[in-house]
């Protein structure tokens, strides 16, 4: 385990359009703040009480501790113990492991959270890095573990799983885990991979957050952060988008040979690593990490590129149309309609919708939802130095997951809501598979998240008689889908491109944006005008550099989502079940068997056909409701 805080499910991608804007003409910043009510703050007691906790101490030093006791009892006789009647000890040495994981990842996630909620504080990066280091140190002595299991014969193994329950009940996991066999190194490559990851890509990741976090943009003489720069692109005056847009531009130039460097450098580190281990393919391990085959992955790619034309080239048209444009400027991508609602909604109506229209699903879905803000495990306001965008982090299962958001009282604040508070539902339920199984592959993690949006839009929009405010409501439903299909598969074939041209030396600033420019032609369409400017925007999506390829993973979720909710609408009974089961069952299942149950099949080419038909006919609805 490396320990570099990547806030699992992580981040939503500020351009996905998911967080709101500064004050317009509606009033001051302040005012709006007020009007949002007492935003929540989490309370990180549950982990530890502070950095000099006593007891995080004794922790760290019993982490340290024990990881060194547990190579010397373990290291070298694994295979033994497992050759031996009922399979030995080995169900032991399991269980020890599994323990020191999760009293290391308790000892992270708090460093993590603490360092999210403010990255600018000298104090939490230092804290965040001594932790990291010691972390790493500590956990060097136990990547003997996997590596020694893996080494143990198929049959061994076997006979060991089903003569002994306890090491059976971890058939899941060491099934899983010698699907990593072919790609693994020797002992000692392995160990100096892992200890150098501190100086290497953790400390490449650092920079980048630290850099972003203090990235300030000038908006009329304001000094704004990057969060509610962004946020300003989806304010209803036009002017005011052009000039956010303006200011992303000029800083995101002026720190353009930092990002340069930065994705270079961890472009290269991967192909290192890629070529190492024996990886083909630029995102195989990606996809080996996602337990999802490339042909899969390959066939959404294809099936969302082919879409472009009636989904987002088709949108974009008819939304130039509706603001009285010939074609859209960049900065008017989420631009809100004349017939949205301009009123900032109270984070306690937010918390109402969500909870409501998760009852109405499942009250146990709303019981557990509730959790979340009765016990202080959300993190809403925005602030100088927080991470930005959203993320729900799953920390350990002895302890429960937390939410961090920022939230300013938009329509698409309250589905951010209620994504991230599906992955937390998902992070709670899958806990009781343990530390080794609870964690659920990418591809399969967004599912909760987005069927969460899915249930409160549905609910709302059930609600909405008004024909303008219908209209208003489903495109932006239909712009949250193109940007986590379209936009998600755009920055797919962007990393592709980048990582392949890579391996050929080094790329400047100016071809990454070349690029990235073509790619988003590509997806957008004629209908959008990419400005002088934009050819920058590549730099502040946080994916590209804490997780390479990982974007895809949004675009799988949204599609299965659409296809598992339609099974939902013509469903007579049983679903919820089968829909907790598939939570519960956290990393201990592959995709095929998860989605079985409900008639699925995500290796079946015309599955994808089946989400992106979805996002396809609320198009249609919108162009039918065209005066």
């Amino acid at each position: 385990m490396e320990y570099e805080f990547k806030e699992p499910l992580i981040n939503r991608v500020p351009d996905s359009a998911r967080h709101s804007a500064l004050a317009d003409e509606v009033g001051t910043v302040e005012q709006q703040t007020a009007k949002l009510g007492d935003l929540p703050k989490w309370n990180l007691d549950d982990l530890y009480l502070s950095m000099d906790a006593p007891e995080l101490a004794a922790d760290m030093k019993k982490a340290s501790h024990d990881a060194i006791a547990f190579e010397e009892r373990w290291k070298g006789k694994l295979a033994e113990e497992a050759a031996k009647p009922n399979g030995g000890d080995l169900a032991q040495a399991i269980t020890a492991y599994e323990a020191l994981e999760e009293l290391m990842g308790r000892i992270f996630s708090y460093a993590g959270l603490l360092y999210s909620g403010d990255t600018s504080d000298p104090k939490r990066a230092k804290f965040y890095g001594d932790v990291q280091e010691k972390m790493t140190d500590a956990s060097a002595h136990l990547i003997f573990f996997a590596l020694e299991l893996n080494h143990i014969d198929d049959d061994v193994l076997e006979n060991a799983m089903k003569a002994d329950p306890a090491i059976g009940h971890y058939r899941p996991w060491l099934v899983d885990l010698r699907m990593d066999k072919p790609y693994q190194l020797e002992d000692r490559i392995e160990q100096l991979f892992h200890e150098k990851s501190v100086t290497g890509r953790g400390a490449w990741n650092r920079l980048f957050d630290e850099t972003m976090t203090a990235l300030r943009f000038n908006v009329d003489g304001e000094q704004l952060p990057i969060e509610p720069t962004l946020n300003l692109l989806q304010d209803a005056d036009g002017a005011v988008r052009k000039k956010a847009s303006d200011a992303l531009a000029e800083t995101f130039k002026a720190n353009l040979r930092t990002f340069t460097l930065i994705t270079n450098t961890l472009a290269k580190d991967k192909e290192i690593s890629d070529r190492w281990r024996g990886f083909k393919d630029i995102a195989d391990s990606r996809h080996l990490a996602n337990r999802v085959e490339r042909e899969v992955v390959d066939a959404l790619a294809k099936a969302v590129q082919d879409a472009y034309p009636r989904l987002s080239h088709r949108y974009y048209a008819m939304k130039a149309k509706w603001l009285g444009l010939d074609v859209l400027e960049n900065w008017d991508r989420n631009a809100p309609l004349p017939e949205t609602p301009q009123t900032v909604i109270p984070w306690n109506e937010a918390k109402d919708t969500v909870l409501s229209a998760y009852a109405g699903f499942a009250p146990e879905m709303a019981d557990i939802a509730r959790n979340f803000f009765d016990r202080s495990w959300i993190d809403a306001p925005t602030r100088p130095g927080k991470a930005p965008g959203a993320f729900a982090h799953p920390t350990v299962p002895s302890v429960h997951p937390y939410v961090l958001l920022n939230y300013m009282g938009k329509p698409r604040d309250v589905m951010t809501l209620a994504h991230e508070l599906g992955h937390g539902v998902h992070q709670v339920l899958a806990a009781r598979q343990g530390t080794l199984m609870a964690s659920t592959p990418l591809t399969l993690a967004e599912t909760a998240s987005v069927f969460g949006e899915m249930l409160t839009f549905r609910s709302l929009l059930g609600r909405t008689i008004d024909k303008r405010e219908r209209k208003a409501m489903l495109a932006q439903k239909a712009e949250d889908m193109i940007n986590t299909v379209v936009r998600q598969i755009a920055f797919y074939e962007f990393e592709r491109r980048i990582h392949t041209e890579r391996r050929n030396g080094e790329l400047t600033a100016e071809r990454i944006g070349e690029i990235w420019l073509e790619v988003q032609r590509e997806s957008l369409g004629p209908a959008v005008r990419l400005n002088l400017g934009y050819e920058a925007f590549w730099t502040y999506i946080p994916h590209f550099i804490h997780s390479p390829f990982y974007v895809y993973a949004y675009a799988f979720g949204d599609c299965l989502v659409n296809s598992l909710y339609a099974v939902y609408q013509n469903a007579e009974k049983g679903f919820q079940e089968k829909y907790f089961d598939l939570l519960k069952a956290g990393g201990t299942k592959h995709h095929k068997e998860l989605l079985a149950p409900f008639g699925l099949d995500a290796s079946d080419p015309g599955f994808w056909q089946k989400g992106l038909s979805v996002i396809e006919g609320i198009i249609d609805e919108l162009e039918a409701m065209e005066d």
